[in-house]
């Protein structure tokens, strides 16, 4: 009941219970605490109002503890929505568009892990499993990446 409220708390004020939840939406501002933590930033491509597979993500993935809890210490969230619905300020609509032809993202849900300079480090989207296994997938590739 206490989510849901808060869902439509969010949805009201034109934002998404993601970012309600700790994840960023301006990604200078992210890349900034990216450098100062020296964590890799998670970037969730998603069309978070419309796209079955991203909301699939975020119910199995993102919104389950165990996620949350490896996030917290590892990661710096960016959420780049592109909604039919929700509102966007035009800043935001910006440079999520930036960001889709900069990173080439051709669809949804596509998730980034970049290192703090803002190199691909992973491209990956929804896999199968839940949040557990979606966690040790992620420990492991972002583990090789940073050793090449």
């Amino acid at each position: 009941m206490k989510k849901l409220l808060i869902s439509l708390i969010a949805l009201c004020l034109g934002i998404s219970v993601m970012a309600a939840e700790g994840w960023m939406t301006n990604m200078d501002k992210a890349m900034q605490m990216a450098k100062k933590t020296n964590k890799p930033v998670l970037v969730d491509f998603s069309g978070s109002d419309w796209c079955g597979w991203c909301m699939k993500l975020d119910r199995e993935v993102f919104s389950q503890k165990a996620f949350k809890d490896y996030a917290k210490d590892n990661l710096v969230l960016v959420i780049v929505d592109f909604p039919r619905s929700k509102k966007q300020s035009d800043q935001i609509r910006k440079q999520n568009k930036e960001l889709a032809e900069k990173y080439k993202i051709n669809g949804f849900p596509t998730v980034l892990v970049l290192d703090k300079d803002g190199k691909i480090l992973l491209r990956t989207g929804y896999r199968d499993g839940g949040a557990e296994k979606y966690v040790k997938f992620l420990k492991e590739e972002i583990a090789k990446a940073m050793k090449k």
